[in-house]
């Protein structure tokens, strides 16, 4: 007996978008442009497959990114290829091999579809929509300032009025190392508490812990050592000098010591843009500063 064909399906966590959605994408996507353009941001647009090894060195390959997520094969060549999680280890790696750093300030955007193998949910999905901007040449913490007003100025625009503000600085390599075995002694002194993840994480990437939200760690992570006490003198300056910007812009926040980034590659100032009407995945925008990863 002949059997009906497979009805053939998108994947699962990768969605059309349909002619009658179309119109609002395209609207969000001017608004986009037309907003970057006007802070002087140019764009660029850059391959959705890279070498694995770009994201490993950048990422970190103890990150639950490079770790459990990321959609990777060997080519024909027998290459390792991934399609692109995030679109700042690209744009810098575009930046090195066109030569556009050198000696120059750069401000660039891109858009486009970004890959992860995670459990599709309410306003998470395995290919998702993602705008980039990277700023390169800077070190002052008026450029963090510029990005967060920036994204301020686009929920203005865009007519969002449920998304509040968090910050918190990494501090340095340094200071982050020094702190991390801080933290290590007092989490393995309290192992007892530790979920199967963190316990996975307790020496390979402890910081990403303190982003727990399980319940039954609240507790043991409030009482945790924190960051902000063993912050090295520059990057408590560029922090409370941050802070004075968005104070004089009237941008509310709330400082998070909590707030760590999922990526190896930030440093000193991270920020989110969360919302409550998203279901698990409360993040609008995130991003953060990355000193080191040109280097």
């Amino acid at each position: 007996m002949s059997q009906s064909p497979k009805t053939l399906q998108a994947i699962r966590g990768m969605n059309d978008i349909l002619p009658d959605e179309i119109g609002a994408w395209q609207q969000i996507e001017a608004r986009f442009r037309e907003l970057l353009g006007a802070y002087g941001y140019s764009e660029i647009r850059m391959p959705v497959v890279e070498k694995t090894e770009l994201f490993k060195r950048s990422i970190g390959e103890v990150t639950d990114i490079v770790e459990k997520e990321m959609y990777t094969f060997e080519d024909r060549n027998g290459d390792s290829l991934t399609l692109r999680p995030e679109g700042t280890a690209s744009c810098v790696r575009a930046c090195i091999e066109h030569g556009l750093l050198h000696n120059q300030a750069q401000r660039l955007w891109y858009m486009g579809p970004m890959f992860r193998h995670e459990r599709p949910q309410k306003g998470r999905y395995r290919q998702f929509h993602q705008v980039g901007v990277e700023a390169f040449g800077m070190e002052g913490p008026d450029i963090d300032a510029e990005l967060i007003l920036l994204t301020a100025r686009l929920w203005r625009v865009l007519g969002l009025t449920d998304v509040s503000l968090e910050i918190n600085s990494l501090g340095t390599a340094a200071a982050r190392a020094a702190y991390r075995d801080v933290l290590v002694g007092y989490l393995d002194a309290h192992r007892g508490q530790l979920d199967e993840d963190s316990l996975r994480r307790l020496h390979s990437n402890p910081l990403r812990i303190l982003d727990s939200k399980n319940p039954a760690m609240q507790g043991l992570i409030e009482a945790a050592p924190r960051l902000a006490d063993h912050l090295d003198v520059e990057s408590q300056a560029h922090f409370a000098d941050l802070r004075a910007m968005l104070d004089a812009a009237g941008v509310a926040y709330r400082v998070n010591p909590r707030l760590v980034r999922g990526l190896d590659y930030y440093s000193r100032t991270v920020f989110e843009w969360v919302t409550d009407r998203l279901g698990a995945q409360g993040t609008v925008c995130a991003g953060g500063r990355y000193d080191g990863l040109v280097e």
